[in-house]
């Protein structure tokens, strides 16, 4: 998929990929590249994207209902508290992605960012945000990277900071779907539409 805009069955101009199924019309243009703040928040979207890894985001999109509910919202404080029976109720959730590796680093990060002070995430993760005014907005999607200085820097500051599974091309996407990059295609109905 490199091409840019596509009508959607209402006229209006779409990233390609928002236009594939109901759920990703209503993600691409309410909450997709929409600033994301809050710890907690963050912290859920860093471990989606970590579970998304190698596999389709509808996938863990339609499933996210169910992630919340088995990590209790994704509050670090109470994935923190996690014990080995909670840790075996997840890898036999049908609901959730059973991934041992996925799900051990979920509840490991939990550990490291319930040590951390409040706003200590959210203010890490936004001091990788690029200035939007110096990048110009992709026409296609071939224009949108995968992976960008900014992303492989807050990867390793992560990392440095104890957290597992996130790489550049995860950190990236969580830069993407909470807001610190704008990579809606130019002539989207969606670009901008947070600011």
């Amino acid at each position: 998929m490199t091409g840019g805009v596509v009508p959607g069955p209402d006229g209006k101009l779409r990233c390609p990929w928002g236009l594939s199924t109901d759920d990703y019309v209503t993600y691409h243009d309410e909450e997709w590249g929409r600033p994301v703040h809050g710890d907690d928040a963050l912290f859920e979207r860093l471990c989606l994207e970590a579970f998304q890894s190698g596999l389709s985001w509808i996938t863990i999109l339609r499933r996210r209902e169910s992630f919340r509910t088995a990590f209790d919202d994704f509050k670090i404080a109470s994935v923190a508290e996690f014990t080995d029976t909670d840790r075996e109720r997840l890898l036999a959730d049908p609901g959730i992605i059973r991934n041992r590796a996925k799900v051990d680093a979920t509840l490991a990060n939990a550990r490291v960012l319930a040590d951390w002070s409040a706003g200590e995430l959210d203010t890490l993760i936004w001091s990788y945000a690029p200035d939007g005014a110096k990048r110009p907005a992709p026409r296609t999607i071939a224009d949108v990277p995968a992976v960008t200085d900014e992303s492989t820097a807050l990867a390793k500051a992560l990392k440095k900071r104890g957290l597992r599974f996130i790489g550049p091309t995860t950190a990236y996407a969580l830069m993407q779907a909470c807001g610190l990059v704008d990579d809606h295609l130019r002539d989207c109905v969606a670009r901008g539409a947070a600011s």
